[in-house]
């Protein structure tokens, strides 16, 4: 299988090609991820930022700060589509994390390895899979050090009560 894979924005201003396999894959149920993406979690194939080559227009960026790390996360996105490519983390400078539905085929890398975060925000109606790590916040402690996963031996729908205001 190639390890070169495509993707771009909406309206085909910004593309991207990955050159390697991503390091992991991420499913953040995190508020943050939730409103950028507008939807429940953000899909996160993770990737060394030499492994992304950007093509065709120059992404725009919106610099965010981390509201548990307290640190810069930089939203890439296309200035014509607004369509948002990857992020960009201060505390993990290396690395990319490309948004998974960017991809021209968004089912090409594997999701049956992959961990969850920020589970303790994960919304009403989305089901925790059985067999996978679950982190309640991050995988790794600002520290550096790592989180203690729960793997479930049962898939787990989440139920949250409607907010007051609501």
């Amino acid at each position: 299988m190639s390890v070169v894979h495509e993707g771009g924005c909406l309206c085909g201003e910004v593309r991207y090609q990955t050159l390697a396999s991503p390091l992991r894959v991420t499913i953040c149920h995190c508020t943050f991820c939730q409103r950028f993406t507008g939807s429940a979690f953000l899909v996160e194939p993770i990737f060394h930022k030499e492994d992304v080559v950007f093509l065709g227009a120059t992404t725009k960026s919106y610099d965010h700060r981390s509201d548990s790390s307290h640190q810069r996360v930089t939203l890439k996105f296309c200035g014509k589509c607004g369509t948002t490519i990857c992020l960009d983390l201060a505390r993990f400078p290396e690395i990319l994390g490309v948004c998974g539905g960017t991809f021209d085929d968004p089912n090409w890398f594997d999701r049956s390895r992959c961990r969850h975060i920020f589970t303790r925000s994960a919304q009403s109606g989305v089901v925790l899979p059985a067999g996978i790590d679950l982190y309640d916040a991050h995988a790794l402690a600002l520290d550096g050090t790592p989180s203690t996963p729960t793997v479930l031996a049962h898939a787990w729908l989440v139920r949250r009560h409607k907010s007051a205001s609501a």
